[in-house]
């Protein structure tokens, strides 16, 4: 891939990526600083706050593997540099997925309303269920690791083959088939618990709204907060979506065509999941939303004065 074609990719995937450390930064910093300030912190905001960092840390680990490819792809024949960002690109990845899981979960059984009792034992003590299902996911990580640093020595020998003008008799489509294995592994789990927090989401919606129509009341704040925790959720799930489809293209054509212009291409396009998902968070909360709006005024006052 020529010089002049990386830079536009690498240009606009490093703007993505700042923004998303900006993002996730203000998240993080307000939460944060509430906590400092007096003293405690909501469960929501400290799964925010978990999310926030490790979004920040798997931007800092795509930026460094997008220079490392757009600049100086030889050094990925150093099997040792590839496990290492094979290894914070798995676990930064696992606790993204994992945080975010966790707070649709937390929306759903906070807002959801059913009279079963399994539900409501689970309501009562959601912050110690969200809590064993995070630190339970742990045990998915060891086989993800497995898994992917298999795939990443595969690459590594396959760079090397190409490099050397060598012909290297490998199963292209077994390694895309243990790549969609280690993505099943890591996002098929949380995938569906997330889709079915929206799916009992969205009933316990309508059931809210039919026992309003029938006591011939209107909207209320039940209602607003189950359609801002579903939109939440949607736009999880959506961003997650490309995002994966995006990593599983990255993957076939680094291993099938080996036309590294299109894996950086759909690098980017992966970067708009870690990145774009910060803003919804923040328009969605109405606290990070109140204190977005009022720095936005002042950078504005600052511009005209």
């Amino acid at each position: 891939m020529s010089f002049g074609m990386r830079v536009p990719l690498m240009v606009v995937a490093t703007g993505e990526l700042i923004f998303g450390i900006l993002g996730n930064g203000f998240i993080g910093l307000v939460n944060c600083m509430e906590w400092a300030k007096n003293g405690k912190v909501s469960s929501a905001d400290l799964i925010l706050t978990g999310l926030a960092i490790s979004r920040i840390i798997q931007l800092w680990v795509i930026l460094l593997d997008l220079f490392i490819m757009g600049l100086f792809p030889h050094l990925y024949a150093t099997s040792n540099l590839a496990k290492v960002v094979t290894l914070l690109w798995t676990l930064a990845n696992h606790l993204t997925t994992w945080f975010a899981t966790c707070l649709s979960i937390f929306y759903f059984l906070k807002i959801a309303n059913f009279s079963h009792f399994f539900f409501i034992w689970l309501k009562w003590r959601v912050n110690g269920g969200v809590l064993g299902l995070f630190l339970g996911s742990f045990l998915l990580l060891p086989i993800n690791l497995l898994i992917q640093d298999a795939v990443s020595e595969w690459w590594v020998n396959t760079y090397r083959a190409s490099e050397r003008n060598v012909t290297l008799h490998l199963d292209v489509n077994t390694i895309f088939y243990f790549k969609i294995l280690f993505l099943s592994l890591t996002y098929v789990i949380p995938f569906l618990l997330s889709l079915i927090s929206l799916l009992l989401l969205f009933l316990s919606l309508v059931r809210h709204t039919k026992n309003l129509q029938l006591n011939l009341t209107g909207r209320d704040s039940s209602t607003e907060a189950h359609r801002r925790a579903m939109k939440m959720v949607t736009s999880f799930l959506l961003l997650f979506i490309i995002y994966n489809i995006s990593i599983l293209l990255a993957s076939w054509v680094s291993l099938k065509i080996q036309k590294y212009q299109f894996v950086m291409l759909f690098m980017v396009i992966s970067t708009i999941f870690p990145s774009g998902h910060s803003f919804i968070l923040i328009l969605g909360n109405s606290k990070l939303r109140q204190i977005a709006s009022r720095l936005l005024r002042h950078f504005k006052f600052f511009e005209r004065n």
